[in-house]
């Protein structure tokens, strides 16, 4: 768990020297910040999905994924209580940044892996890697955001939290299929996410959240059904 609590701080550290920098930068330079982080979201939203989608097992899933996620996001009205959340502090962009973290921290190989390791073997070793690089990603997403962007210390903890206790209870429980299919709704959440920063459509991303949680029922549940 030392991987974990490793990961959370240098987001902290990062949040907190990207909110300084802030400070210093001209509203060009911002806005320059603003669209560069669209433009790196939305193409590493690409990757993952071309990198991911020769490999499914359920080529369809992620569009059920989608589609429920969306429904229940939207039924919830998760991205108007965040935008009502972020206002009263003050900076209507947060909440779209806190959400492009959150995917870009928690959606990748190092931090599902990683707990998963640390548990099993007390291998730190993809978390401690992980961490160097979420370091350098919450500085520059603070830079563009706030320093507000550290809320998504907790929301990583949480995550990497809930995986680390998972796999103490059930073992090794993600497999192959679990993150190939996942890494295919993250990365299309992630374009969602990078298309909103450019506004080119607001996708409302923090609504389709949900949909993560429907790979990982499936997969669980897949083999129990015998499909």
């Amino acid at each position: 768990m030392i991987g974990t609590i490793v990961n959370t701080a240098c987001i902290l550290v990062g949040s907190l020297a990207g909110g300084l920098l802030k400070k210093l930068m001209s509203e060009r330079l911002s806005e320059a910040l603003f669209s560069a982080m669209g433009l790196a979201a939305f193409l590493l939203g690409v990757n993952a999905v071309v990198q991911n989608m020769p490999n499914s097992s359920y080529p369809v899933l992620f569009i059920a994924s989608l589609a429920l996620g969306g429904a229940v996001g939207s039924a919830l009205r998760l991205s108007d209580r965040m935008e009502r959340l972020t206002s009263r502090k003050g900076d209507g962009r947060l909440g779209e940044g806190l959400v492009t973290g959150c995917l870009l921290f928690c959606i990748g190989t190092l931090s599902i892996l990683g707990p998963v390791q640390s548990a099993l073997y007390g291998d730190e070793t993809f978390l401690f890697t992980n961490a160097m690089l979420d370091l350098v990603t919450s500085a520059v997403l603070a830079s563009t955001y706030g320093v507000g962007m550290a809320l998504a210390a907790g929301v990583l903890f949480a995550w990497q939290g809930a995986i680390y206790a998972l796999t103490l209870l059930l073992g090794d429980f993600i497999s192959a299929t679990m993150m190939t299919e996942l890494s295919i709704v993250g990365g299309a959440l992630i374009v969602m996410s990078g298309l909103s920063i450019l506004k080119v459509k607001d996708f409302k991303t923090l609504d389709f959240l949900p949909a993560l949680a429907v790979p990982i029922a499936w997969c669980l549940l897949a083999p129990l059904l015998g499909i």
